[in-house]
């Protein structure tokens, strides 16, 4: 039997991955492994190389980055897990064209993450792209295009979803005991600090400035525009509701789609409005984002029969204050889900549910690592089944959340009606104006699916 048949047709069987941190994993035969190619060496990218080296049934066979200066320690690191050397490569588009790799990942900051993920589905490799799916609702879209027209397998990167934490609270939740649901809330309130306003200058010797800018407007280097800040600018980021608020809003969208289950109400699907209040009003600095908000999600029609209350209405809220030097319900980060007959708080470390009276009616705790995502991910590759966190049906959506929010932020704090079939925004030019850049810059175009 072939690599490729293989990775198709056999079932992945449990692994342990204990020995992320030490010497190299006992792999399975390398006609069994899934071949990876990262995209990214450094942050994120890195501890996503160190996950898939320490699974014995994946292989980092190449990485790829724009700074030379992040790879000594990406690939011993790699080495070190895996007991092979990954070839190191400055566009990440040899590891698309390399028909050996079975499996793209994408760690990369959030305006190259659509361009790798279409350009490896079209190219018939499965792909692992960090959160959220892309920089604005167009690419995200154009992403699940792809994935739909080659029947690839796209995992997103809300690593909660394949938790036993995640999945022990979503099973609490469908068995009925916090009653009917209809309001759910996350929330950011870690204090983080200032970027300031450094000059301008000269990128590092060796880096790919150009390529690191990529499909955005061409800029000056600065600091706040590299490693680490860029997430706070329009043009790169996506702010932090796209950077930890994506976990939170997910966490809450999947806890009040278990109430929904148990309690016989149809999914959630996509918000009918979004209305997103805030700005940025506490650091004097570089960053473009929002750094207080509070955003509103409002779900369902409303549609009344007999004169019976709607049984689609639900409300999901975000919260973030990224000054606080406190915390939210006993979290810096979270999400809550809200019944007649109980509650539950969860975090990055557990969940607890609690009865009208306040008292712990179970909790559970846990962790947010990515291991258990990423032996999901190789298991779908083998099965071909969706995973936890599928593209089109999970990443999409709880992306789509934060982009909105983001566009009635930059908006004033316009309310958004959202066309759920389109994923435009009804009457709306200036909102729509937003889905996507005004231009992409050559030769990075958004490829057309």
């Amino acid at each position: 039997m072939d690599r490729r048949r293989f990775l198709k047709e056999s079932a992945l069987g449990a692994s342990a991955l204990a020995t992320l941190g030490g010497a190299a994993v006992g792999k399975v035969s390398a006609a069994e492994r899934v071949r990876v190619g990262v995209v990214g060496a450094g942050g994120r990218a890195l501890s996503l190389n160190l996950s898939f080296a320490a699974n014995p049934n994946a292989e980092v066979v190449a990485i790829a980055d724009i700074d030379p200066r992040q790879f000594p320690r990406a690939v011993a690191e790699v080495t070190k897990r895996q007991g092979k050397e990954p070839q190191a490569v400055s566009d990440f588009r040899k590891l698309i064209d390399d028909p050996s790799i079975d499996a793209l990942v994408v760690g990369t900051p959030d305006h190259w993450h659509a361009i790798p993920t279409i350009l490896a589905c079209l190219a018939g490799k499965d792909v692992y792209v960090e959160k959220p799916d892309g920089h604005n609702i167009l690419e995200g879209q154009r992403m699940v295009a792809a994935m739909r027209k080659e029947k690839r397998i796209v995992q997103m990167g809300s690593q909660h979803r394949s938790t036993e934490r995640m999945q022990s609270a979503l099973e609490f939740i469908k068995s009925g005991k916090l009653g009917r649901c209809l309001f759910a809330k996350s929330w950011e309130s870690a204090r983080q600090g200032a970027i300031g306003r450094p000059p301008d200058g000269e990128p590092p010797s060796g880096v790919d400035y150009d390529m690191w800018i990529g499909p955005a407007p061409k800029r000056p280097f600065n600091p706040n525009r590299f490693h680490g800040r860029w997430r706070w600018l329009y043009d790169f980021g996506t702010g932090d509701l796209g950077n930890d608020g994506v976990h939170r809003l997910d966490m809450a969208i999947a806890a009040l789609n278990a109430a929904c289950e148990a309690q016989g109400d149809s999914p959630l699907g996509l918000p009918t409005s979004i209305h997103a209040s805030g700005g940025k009003w506490y650091f004097d600095d570089m960053q473009e984002f929002p750094d207080t908000l509070q955003a509103t999600y409002e779900y369902g029609s409303g549609q009344v029969e007999d004169g019976r209350p709607p049984r689609d209405k639900k409300i999901l809220t975000y919260e973030l204050r990224i000054w606080c030097p406190y915390n939210m319900e006993g979290l810096s980060e979270g999400a809550a889900l809200y019944g007649d007959a109980g509650y539950m708080i969860l975090g990055n470390n557990g969940w607890r549910a609690y009865g009208p009276g306040g008292q712990v009616m179970k909790e559970m705790p846990g962790d947010s690592h990515e291991a258990a995502h990423v032996q999901n991910f190789i298991d779908c590759i083998k099965s071909r089944q969706k995973p936890y966190c599928d593209l089109e049906t999970v990443g999409h959506p709880a992306s789509l959340l934060c982009h909105a929010g983001n566009i009635s932020a930059r908006l004033g704090g316009r309310r958004l009606e959202l066309d759920a079939e389109t994923e435009t925004f009804r009457g709306d030019d200036e909102a729509n104006a937003l889905r996507t850049r005004p231009e992409y810059r050559q030769p990075w175009v958004l490829p057309e699916v």
